[in-house]
């Protein structure tokens, strides 16, 4: 089981740089891919980006290449995503996610492939 709590949302100006947080609860958090997705208002939740358990690869969707970063430190069982260069349609509420396979080699992009969830955290990007 892992319990995940997200941080570091709020209002930005388009251009300006936020840093999500991720802090994990559970033993056995490095063993897990992760991912952070997003829900826009009126929009279904879409994946943003992940990182494999062991840290050594990543994936974004198109849209936020180039501008946003996910991390890992396993020793403080924290995920992030560094979001720069933003964007007023990067307004969403923000989720991390535990896959539910431990030990898998890739990243899932479907949410149904992820079983633990935070509970979000709203991200506002004013024009």
């Amino acid at each position: 089981q892992v319990q995940l709590v997200e941080s570091g949302g709020g209002l930005v100006q388009a251009g300006g740089s936020l840093r999500l947080s991720c802090a994990a609860s559970g033993r056995s958090f490095s063993w897990y891919a992760m991912g952070w997705f997003r829900q826009a208002p009126g929009k279904e939740r879409e994946f943003v980006a992940g990182i494999t358990w062991k840290g050594d690869s990543t994936h974004y969707v198109d849209s936020v290449k180039g501008r946003f970063t996910i991390s890992r430190d396993n020793a403080k069982k924290t995920v992030y995503l560094q979001m720069n260069s933003l964007k007023p349609e990067d307004t969403a509420v923000y989720y991390c996610a535990a896959d539910g396979l431990i030990l898998r080699t890739g990243i899932e992009l479907g949410e149904n492939s992820y079983d633990y969830w935070g509970q979000g955290t709203r991200v506002t990007v004013s024009s």
